[in-house]
């Protein structure tokens, strides 16, 4: 930029300029000269070149003097100009820094002959002396219109594109030699006041403040030229001040890691695969403010997180996060698809904005199962565009059931559970939901663990899809709101071990019927699952549970409708049949649990552990508007030959409101019965039971009581049994009070037992030596605890 002003003013020179206070910063405060020699001192410093070492100088030169007495400013060069381009530059080495901003002003006045057009002009080096080509080393031309007129022409050159600044060198030369050329008709004579160059850095930032700006580090802002450099360079320079990034769009072509801290009015662009690294403010709202698209901004987080030692945790600041389309969390990071260091995401908001992107993906297709090869299907006609991740539905299918891994090439599909009984070739459907965090993308993922965040699905979409192998996935304090389809879904073994607590799932169904409803909290496919303190709210099931070794305690989940004698659905799902499972200190408000084996190639009881090692104790089972045939625990064998070895519900309330229920156990014979004489190692004790008709103990205590003498007294143990069971055997038999005969003569003999009498094998038999009559405590069991 020029300014031309006509008021004549005095020469300023080096000493003059310091004397009266003019900003020179680094002169301050670094002692660095910027100020050239004054023409008095000699001209072998100021050169008829560009200035470097060896180039001609004015010193002796027969076109130029010095004249120590104008009018305008007292000591200055005269200059005849003999060349097409007249060249003046100081031969000093004016320092180029990083950050400092240098003035150049120039007062020139036409002497005579012809008038030439004059420019500020300078020349590049680096310190072994070798130019830097491609800058702007000269600002636009000026003309001298008049004799004796004063012309001043001013120009900044620095190293950062910033508004003013005419000539931008950003970093790589280390000095320059400045000055003018006189361009135009040759034969004209001007004089040129001493040059002053002076630090004018506080004019764009000053000193006081506690950053660095990129800018002044040569980048430029414009979203296609590379500021990489430019950003270590300020980083470098930062010293523990914050780095600033100003408005604009500013490229990065490799991965960055700032060891400053960061504040970005501008945003940055980069390739997906590149990581920024914010080491000092690694949190979710820095990268919303780096990248300016939240989306973008968590999956570089994310990416960062999973590439970065320094941290442990991706803090989101509280912030929601509006999500248009699913997030895949590999895809965010393409240099892993594994990771096994505990990371964490905590503290914010995902929210899903409805649009097709959360559509449910449907293929059918026909397939074929061998129930030898469990965990296949083979022959997958229309494979390609079956995703991983999808339900599997089918006759002969079990709940949850998932397509694993496929195989394009082979036909074939990895299951997550076998199939219960669809041997043969038939048509599967597979659907698709789509999840806002879907891991899938990862082939394995460990220690990775989300705490205090919602995932707001809002009936759009489902929440989290988990990667296919992996343990110790962690969900706490967090919520699940209004899930389309499932809250949690393990397509493989990445739940192996996953702790879910304190956690809320909120239904999208409320207002329906429970039948009618169709999302899940969660389903699990490995072992040793920890679900603790959770509530869970109007969803068909709580959990479907695959794997055996788990603990619930502490969880809420309830699943009632406006209807009376109302269908409830199961709350939780056990399809391990060695269950392995401690259920103890929740409530199970309208609905129920169920035990099953759908998930079994091979159904028909075949010398495995069968239905064994469930304890369900110190619960709330609470019902309403039921009808009389509901059951709070229901046993479901998918083959015959099955029964129960091991299983504990001790200390439960069982209690039913506005409505009676018959009995609180079942088992459910849709696919098969039980054999009730293999039954062993089963407690039902210490129970409370309201508003239940056949309250169920075993061990049973009965009193019988005999009015007729008889040599044999049939005592009745149903419908007290658990499950229908048999009377298999009698622990105790204690009389009380006296056993008379018919007249009156007391008896001290003991009857034998005849258990499993009767035509439902639920009556047992006491043999006297004698005819008698009295009452008697039995303590009664359906199962063999041998």
């Amino acid at each position: 930029m020029a300014f031309q002003g006509g008021h004549p003013r005095r020469s300023v020179t080096p000493k003059q300029a310091k004397e009266k206070g003019k900003t020179m910063n680094k002169a301050i405060t670094d002692g660095i000269q910027f100020m050239p020699t004054a023409f008095e001192d000699g001209l072998d410093v100021w050169s008829s070149g560009d200035g470097t070492a060896g180039s001609d100088t004015y010193d002796g030169a027969a076109n130029a003097a010095y004249i120590p007495a104008d009018q305008d400013f007292g000591g200055c060069l005269e200059l005849l100009k003999t060349a097409s381009t007249q060249r003046l530059r100081y031969m000093g080495r004016t320092p180029i820094l990083p950050g400092c901003y240098l003035r150049i002003r120039i007062r020139i006045k036409a002497v005579s002959g012809a008038l030439p057009e004059v420019r500020i002009a300078g020349w590049a080096g680096r310190d072994n002396d070798s130019h830097v080509g491609g800058l702007v080393e000269a600002t636009p031309q000026t003309a001298l219109d008049s004799y004796g007129e004063v012309v001043e022409l001013t120009a900044i050159v620095g190293s950062g594109n910033r508004s003013g600044v005419d000539m931008i060198w950003g970093q790589e030369p280390d000095y320059g030699h400045f000055g003018l050329d006189l361009v135009g008709p040759t034969g004209g004579t001007v004089r040129i006041d001493d040059i002053v160059i002076e630090d004018i850095t506080s004019i764009f930032l000053r000193d006081m403040m506690a950053w660095v700006d990129v800018r002044d580090y040569g980048a430029r802002g414009d979203g296609t030229t590379d500021d990489l450099a430019a950003f270590q360079a300020a980083d470098a320079a930062a010293n523990g001040r914050m780095v600033m990034v100003p408005a604009g769009t500013y490229h990065l072509a490799d991965s960055l890691a700032l060891q400053s801290r960061a504040t970005f009015e501008g945003t940055i662009t980069m390739a997906t695969d590149k990581i920024l690294s914010l080491r000092k403010n690694f949190d979710l709202p820095s990268y919303i403010d780096a990248f300016g698209d939240e989306e973008l901004a968590f999956r570089k987080a994310f990416q960062a997180l999973l590439n970065n030692t320094d941290h442990e945790s991706l803090d989101m600041g509280g912030r929601r996060i509006g999500v248009t389309a699913p997030i895949d969390m590999q895809a965010a990071v393409p240099n892993k698809t594994s990771y096994a260091t505990r990371r964490l995401i905590r503290n914010g908001q995902f929210e899903c904005i409805a649009g097709p992107a959360w559509d449910t993906v449907t293929v059918t297709s026909q397939a074929t199962y061998a129930p030898s090869n469990p965990l296949k299907l083979t022959g997958v006609a229309n494979l390609a565009n079956i995703p991983v991740g999808s339900l599997v539905t089918a006759s002969g299918v079990g709940r949850e059931v998932y397509v694993r891994d496929r195989n394009i090439g082979a036909g074939e599909i990895t299951l997550s559970k076998p199939l219960y009984d669809a041997a043969g070739t038939q048509t599967f459907t597979f659907r698709r939901f789509q999840y806002l965090l879907d891991f899938s993308g990862f082939s394995r993922l460990d220690k990775f663990e989300i705490s205090d965040v919602e995932f707001q699905c809002w009936g759009d979409c489902s929440a989290l899809l988990l990667a296919p192998t992996g343990t110790v996935f962690r969900l706490r304090d967090s919520f699940i709101t209004r899930p389309k389809d499932r809250g949690i879904t393990s397509h493989g073994s990445g739940c192996q071990g996953m702790m879910i607590d304190r956690c809320q799932f909120l239904s999208d169904e409320s207002a329906k019927l429970g039948q009618d409803r169709v999302s899940i909290g969660f389903n699990s496919n490995a072992n040793d699952l920890k679900i603790r303190d959770n509530r869970a709210m109007h969803l068909r099931h709580f959990a479907v549970v695959g794997g055996a070794n788990s603990i619930f305690t502490g969880n809420h989940f309830f699943q009632g409708d406006s209807a009376s004698n109302a269908i409830r659905t199961a709350g939780l799902i056990v399809t391990e049949i060695s269950a392995r499972m401690t259920f103890t200190g929740n409530y199970v408000d309208n609905c129920h649990i169920e035990w099953a084996n759908e998930h079994d190639q091979a159904p028909d009881f075949a010398s495995e552990l069968s239905f064994s090692a469930m304890t369900l104790t110190d619960n709330i089972f609470l019902a309403s508007h039921v009808a009389p045939w509901f059951t709070f625990i229901t046993v479901r064998p998918h083959g015959p030959g099955h029964f129960i070895n091991g299983m504990t519900v001790t200390g439960n309330l069982f209690r039913v409101i506005a409505a009676s229920t018959d009995r609180v156990e079942a088992i459910d014979t849709s696919f098969a019965d039980m054999d009730y004489g293999r039954m062993k190692n089963i407690v039902f004790a210490e129970n409370s039971y309201n508003q239940v008709t056949t309250p169920v103990s075993n061990p049973l205590v009965l009193e019988h009581d005999e009015n007729t003498a008889a040599l044999a007294w049939t005592v009745d143990c149903a419908p007290k049994l658990p499950f229908g069971g048999w009377a298999q055997t009698v622990e105790s038999v204690v009389a009380r009070g006296a056993i008379t005969t018919a007249a009156n003569v007391k008896q001290f003999h003991m009857p034998y037992v005849t258990t499993e009498q009767g035509s439902d094998r639920d009556q047992v038999t006491l043999r006297w030596p004698l005819e008698v009559r009295g009452t008697v405590l039995l303590r009664v069991r359906m199962d063999n605890p041998i």
